[in-house]
C-alpha cells in the first residue's frame, strides 16, 4: 500500500494494478476489496484481479499493456515464467529481508524470532525460484529489543518504498545492474500459521519473548487457559522473577508473571476467547489463578 502510494506520487506512470480478487468476509458475507484495489480505484487506475496469474485472460491483458516493468510487493502468488517474460524489464520484487537471508513469505517475523539485530529490504529481479533472483539494491533496518513484526513492517514499508522508487529510476536510466545473490547465508522464512503461534512455555524466556513479538499482530500468539484459547500480546523477560514452572502464573505487585523453561516473562495484554484485549492484571483479577495453575496446561 505504501509502495503503491509512492509510485502514484512519482514520475513513473502506473498503468494498472494487480491484486487479489475481492473476498467475502464478516457475518453478512459482504464483498470487500483489498486496500490496494481501493487505492487504485481512488486514483482511477484499472485493477487486475485474476484468481491465478496463469489465467490466459490475465496474460493477454498484461501483454496488451506492454509495460516496461512490473514492481511487486507481497503479492502472495507465484508468477509463471510466461508472465515474467512479458514486461520489457521483467518483474522487480520488494522483499523485506537482506537476501539471501529469509527467503519466503514471512521474512520479518522469522528475523525477529531468530533474534537478528539487523534486517532490511531488498529489490530483486523476480524469477522462477523462491526469492533467488539477482539483487538491485538494499536498505538496512535495526531490530529493536521491543519491536514486533508489525512495528518493523511499518518502518520497512516506508524505507522499502523509497528503495523501490530508486530501483525503478535506475532501471529506467539504464544505470542499475542487478547482482547475483551469494550462495552463503541462505535461510528460509515459510508462512506462519496459527498453530505455529502457540506459545511453548518450555522455551527460555528470551525465546518466548522473540516468538511472541514475531507473530504480533498476525497471526497472534496464543496459549490455553482452563481449556479455552487465550491470546497473548508482547511479553517482557524478567530477571527478578520467582522460580516458576513453565506456564505457571504468579500475580503480584510486579504484574502477572508466567514461568518458562528458563526464567519468567511478564504478561502485557491478553485476550480471552470472545472478548477484547485487556491488561493482564485486569484479566488476572477476574480469572483468579490458583497456586501452581499454568497456562497451556
Amino acid at each position: 500500500m505504501v509502495a503503491l502510494e509512492a509510485l502514484l506520487g512519482s514520475h513513473h506512470e502506473v498503468v494498472a494494478v494487480l491484486t487479489r480478487p475481492d473476498a467475502r468476509s464478516g457475518r453478512g458475507r459482504r464483498t470487500n476489496r483489498s486496500p490496494v484495489a481501493e487505492c487504485a480505484d481512488a486514483a482511477g487506475i484499472p485493477v487486475l484481479q485474476p484468481r491465478s496469474p496463469r489465467e490466459p485472460e490475465f496474460l493477454d491483458q498484461l501483454a496488451a499493456l506492454a509495460v516496461d516493468c512490473a514492481p511487486v510487493v507481497a503479492y502472495g502468488a507465484l508468477v509463471p515464467p510466461v508472465a515474467l517474460q512479458l514486461p520489457a524489464h521483467g518483474w522487480v520484487n520488494l522483499h523485506f529481508s537482506l537476501l539471501p537471508a529469509w527467503r519466503g513469505a514471512a521474512p520479518v517475523q522469522h528475523a525477529i524470532m531468530a533474534g537478528d539485530e539487523v534486517t532490511g529490504a531488498a529489490t530483486f529481479q523476480l524469477e522462477a525460484g523462491l526469492d533467488t533472483g539477482p539483487v538491485f539494491g538494499v536498505v538496512t533496518e535495526p531490530i529493536g529489543s521491543r519491536d514486533t513484526a508489525g512495528d518493523l513492517l511499518d518502518r520497512l514499508a516506508v524505507s522499502g518504498a523509497r528503495l523501490l522508487l530508486a530501483t525503478l529510476d535506475g532501471i529506467a536510466a539504464g544505470t542499475l545492474v542487478p547482482q547475483p545473490q551469494p550462495a552463503e547465508g541462505v535461510s528460509l522464512a515459510p508462512r506462519i500459521e496459527s498453530a505455529d503461534a502457540r506459545v511453548d512455555w518450555s522455551l527460555p524466556a528470551h525465546v518466548v519473548d522473540r516468538r511472541v513479538r514475531g507473530v504480533t499482530p498476525a497471526p497472534g500468539a496464543w496459549t490455553t487457559w482452563r481449556g479455552d484459547r487465550l491470546r497473548v500480546g508482547p511479553v517482557e523477560p524478567r530477571q527478578d522473577a520467582p522460580e516458576l514452572a513453565p506456564g505457571e502464573l504468579s500475580v503480584g505487585p510486579g504484574g502477572v508473571l508466567a514461568g518458562t523453561g528458563r526464567g519468567a516473562v511478564r504478561l502485557g495484554q491478553v485476550q480471552p476467547a470472545g472478548r477484547t484485549m485487556v491488561a493482564a492484571a485486569d484479566w488476572a483479577r477476574g480469572a483468579r489463578p490458583a497456586a501452581g495453575e499454568r497456562l497451556g496446561a
